[in-house]
């Protein structure tokens, strides 16, 4: 659960003049506060410690406003045909965007959220109720013991946006874990992550080793100037055992309001540069952000 990102530009609504005050409560993660947005009248930007988490409007669930979560909901679209239900997992939960985003767009799915901060679960479901139709369950669990529950083959997509005090806990990005996902997902289901680093880019490329050891079709989707190692941003990572739509997704995140570039195949596999796989024994977090990165 983390931003990392920056906010899409357009799709205001006009201010809806009606005043709503921010909803803050202490949880396992420090500070959590939903401030509403102006321009939409029922939207909310979660922060922890000051950092936008997530954005959800409850009016337009389908509309995405941080740049990483288009990519991911670019993604959700693009795992099957369009408007079949989907057996999805997220592990890290925020503030349900993602998960309320498959819901609209893909009714009668059925979802499970893996959330290891229980007070900030239970914030959430409070202040942004989930729609009651939704076929959502929400486990208060770590990320990786929540998906050990899952039954085998049970996934046609496993969605990992999972961060603690602004970095991807080591045991969430290991070729162990990652076996975990491979065993949740049906044959051709989709696994796709949100990625967190600067230069000299050693974890990300770290990460497309370990999930090359496990997958054979990978792309990954950032920003140039991620791609270039010129600042900390987000890449978003998908992986498959069949074939992903690479060229309908290289089109939607380059139209995207903050473009991105995709790579994949023997450009990815040329990125990786060699990196060595990642194991539980060697697994460290994901570096920190720079002072600054969210101002």
């Amino acid at each position: 659960m983390a931003r990392r990102g920056t906010p899409s530009k357009g799709g205001g609504q006009k201010r809806s003049g009606r005043t709503r005050e921010p909803v803050a409560a202490p949880v396992d993660g420090g500070l959590a506060e939903l401030v509403p947005d102006r321009e939409r009248p029922r939207a909310w930007t979660l922060l922890l410690d000051g950092a936008p988490q997530s954005h959800v409007d409850l009016d337009d669930p389908a509309y995405l406003s941080f740049e990483y979560q288009r990519r991911l909901g670019h993604v959700i679209d693009l795992a099957a045909p369009p408007g079949r239900p989907l057996h999805a997992v997220h592990l890290g939960g925020g503030a349900f965007t993602l998960a309320r985003y498959l819901a609209a767009t893909r009714p009668r799915s059925t979802q499970q959220i893996v959330e290891v901060d229980a007070p900030l679960v239970r914030l959430v479901r409070d202040t942004l109720p989930l729609d009651p139709q939704a076929r959502i369950r929400v486990r208060a669990t770590d990320a990786r013991a929540g998906l050990g529950r899952i039954p085998d083959g049970w996934a046609d997509l496993v969605v990992a946006d999972v961060f603690s005090g602004a970095r991807t806990p080591a045991h969430l990005t290991s070729a162990e874990f990652l076996t975990g996902v491979r065993r949740v997902l049906k044959p051709g289901g989709q696994y796709a992550a949100n990625l967190a680093d600067g230069p000299p880019l050693a974890h990300l490329r770290g990460q497309i080793a370990t999930a090359a050891s496990l997958f054979p079709e990978l792309a990954l989707a950032a920003d140039p100037t991620v791609w270039r190692g010129r600042r900390f941003g987000n890449a978003v990572l998908v992986a498959s055992d069949l074939p992903i739509a690479v060229a309908e997704l290289t089109r939607r995140v380059a139209s995207d309001p903050h473009p991105g570039r995709v790579e994949h195949g023997r450009a990815l596999a040329g990125f990786t540069g060699g990196a060595a796989v990642v194991t539980d024994e060697a697994a460290r977090p994901s570096p920190a952000p720079p002072p600054g990165t969210f101002d």
